[in-house]
């Protein structure tokens, strides 16, 4: 969501010390560095300014709050633990709107990095980025791997990717579609051995 990639992990993880360490400079920095990406974000979501703009309020309310009591694992992927932030925000405020416990989702990419936990909570953000690797080495042609990287990755918008890439709709969602379940059977995979290696390991009493 940032510009200046091959410095973006250093900026990243000098933002969320600095703001550990009470730094409000810093925290405004993360602000103007992100903001403008996660409004993106959320307004392709949501297709709706003035909540985008609420929801992503209430992220870096949150990333704040956070990081002002304790540091991230891995701080140089604050842009990815922002962007899992406003999309958690978002489900949720679809949950209360529906007024249900539970809600089908089709965003199964996004929710498997919950910190809350879900059905890939014993997936490890390593072998989150193996399965990425793997979806994306299997992409049959060279197109197909740049839309997913500027959908997923750049967060540009729909209609701008299918116009850089002359693709046209129709195509731009089958490949998203096929991404997505190939995304999710790479997940499950990869819990399998963790969800054995729990069953195996010995109860501590």
């Amino acid at each position: 969501m940032a510009e200046d990639s091959d410095s973006e992990p250093q900026i990243a993880a000098d933002l969320c010390a600095r703001i550990h360490q009470g730094s409000r400079d810093a925290e405004e920095q993360m602000v103007r560095r992100y903001g403008s990406g996660l409004l993106r974000l959320l307004k392709r979501r949501t297709r709706d300014a003035e909540l985008a703009l609420d929801l992503r309020q209430d992220t870096f309310r949150v990333a704040i709050e956070r990081l002002r009591k304790s540091v991230l694992d891995e701080p140089a992927d604050l842009g990815s633990y922002l962007r899992a932030v406003a999309l958690n925000l978002l489900v949720a405020q679809r949950r209360k709107d529906t007024r249900r416990a539970t809600t089908p989702d089709s965003e199964a990419i996004e929710i498997a990095v919950d910190e809350s936990g879900g059905p890939f909570d014993n997936v490890s953000r390593e072998q989150m980025r193996q399965a990425v690797g793997v979806l994306l080495s299997e992409l049959g042609t060279p197109r197909d791997r740049d839309l997913l990287t500027r959908f997923y990755i750049q967060d540009e918008d729909k209609a701008a990717i299918c116009s850089a890439l002359s693709v046209d709709s129709l195509h731009f969602n089958r490949v998203l579609f096929r991404a997505k379940q190939r995304f999710r059977q790479l997940l499950l995979q990869a819990e399998r051995p963790a969800r054995s290696s729990q069953a195996a390991a010995p109860r501590v009493r």
